[in-house]
């Protein structure tokens, strides 16, 4: 149905009909990225897979590694070489710490302030923020946080209102949710708090908003762009003088001490080859399923595009296609999973922006990334707007780079 739809339009298959408005624009310029990606990435797998492999034998298993064992040893591997327990973690990333460390990171680069605000909400867990600069409203935030039975799984970012100009000056109203483990205190693990830096990414590129019209602002933006600034968010973490700050024992206050902060992020790049293969198989996979005619049997075309791209044995697709939601579900990143991994191209040449004043808080690289990104919405092309704040389109090689994926010198 997608591709009679694509045709009915003129377009030579959905895939082209769909990338039409991204900043890709075209099937051969998502194929181009992925491909340049796929390629270190496959070998930086093939090498820890080796590595696995010879764990296993150890253990005086015989046989290849297969999908099921790469976890299990690379964990393994994990703690014998970076020594990081998640449980020894947690005690330094509660919730608390971490909105004030995220609050805090918003404050220096934009300016904002946020102050706490009683309810009602629409449930209990619901936890609301004034958001000011210079005494003036902003946006009111809203913080659901917490696992229950009436929430659907994994984490988004909502706009109750949205920002416009047209009829009035009206602010936005916006909604982080995520589904953490409800205690006293809650603690996080660093995917976690990775995760809700990540979500109040999204919320910045709401509240920030300054357009005109309601109906291009915020994160109403190409697909392979609104991921640009929740990525972004997220290399705040990984500042050591945030973690330093912010990352404090929830009964006594003391910080992290430093040998864990740097393990914990000497192990930022751990198994990164495997994580990239997973996800650029799952994306080409949505590609293809796309272009040209539509598949007779779904199941064969993965195997047949997995084939060609040489999937490693021990590794399968993050989403395989039976519960590939976010291609199935609707018509959000159908043809479009590769949008993450597009935005990562940006976000870490984004970021590098600030690497290279020396200053992850820099004035005026944050003043540029507000006014061209964060405040701009959808109102000009995504390439346009990038290119205003950062001078060129990225090339892959930060990405490789934040990955450790780049080849040695």
């Amino acid at each position: 149905m997608r591709e009679e739809r694509a045709k009915l339009l003129g377009y030579p298959d959905f895939a082209h009909f769909k990338l039409e408005p991204e900043m890709a624009k075209t099937p051969e310029a998502v194929r181009d990225l992925l491909m340049r990606v796929w390629e270190p990435a496959k070998r930086k797998a093939l090498t820890d897979g080796a590595v696995l492999e010879a764990m296993l034998h150890a253990d005086g298993i015989p046989g290849p590694l297969e999908p099921w064992d790469w976890r299990y040893y690379s964990e393994k591997r994990r703690r014998a070489e970076h020594d990081l327990d998640e449980a020894a973690l947690k005690p330094y990333l509660s919730l608390n710490a971490m909105l004030g460390a995220m609050f805090d990171c918003a404050g220096r680069l934009f300016g904002l302030e946020f102050r706490e605000i009683d309810g009602p909400f629409y449930h209990a867990d619901v936890r609301g923020w004034e958001v000011t600069r210079q005494g003036r409203h902003i946006a009111v935030f809203l913080g659901d946080y917490f696992a229950r039975g009436s929430k659907r799984s994994g984490a988004w970012c909502s706009a109750i209102r949205s920002q416009r100009k047209h009829g009035g000056d009206t602010r936005p109203v916006v909604v982080n949710v995520c589904n953490f483990a409800k205690g006293e205190p809650c603690l996080l693990s660093y995917d976690d708090a990775r995760t809700l830096f990540h979500e109040f990414g999204h919320a910045l590129h709401q509240m920030l908003s300054d357009v005109t019209y309601g109906f291009i602002s915020g994160t109403s933006v190409a697909r392979d762009f609104v991921e640009l600034p929740s990525q972004l968010y997220e290399h705040w973490l990984e500042v050591p003088e945030v973690l330093e700050r912010h990352a404090r024992h929830y009964e006594t206050g003391a910080p992290m001490p430093a040998d864990l902060r740097e393990r914990l992020l000497a192990a930022a790049t751990w198994d990164q080859g495997f994580a990239t293969v997973e996800f650029i198989a799952s994306a080409m996979v949505d590609l293809e399923f796309h272009s040209g005619p539509a598949p007779q049997d779904p199941m064969q075309k993965q195997q047949e595009v997995l084939a060609a791209l040489g999937l490693p044995q021990a590794i399968r697709m993050r989403h395989a296609t039976p519960h590939f939601a976010h291609v199935f579900s609707g018509d959000g990143y159908s043809s479009g999973y590769y949008s993450y991994m597009w935005s990562e191209v940006m976000d870490a040449d984004a970021f590098a922006a600030f690497e290279e004043t020396g200053d992850a808080f820099d004035p005026e690289t944050a003043e540029r990334l507000e006014r061209f990104i964060l405040s701009a919405g959808g109102s000009e092309d995504a390439e346009v707007l990038y290119r205003k704040f950062r001078g060129a389109m990225p090339g892959v090689e930060a990405l490789l780079k934040g990955r450790g994926l780049m080849e040695p010198a």
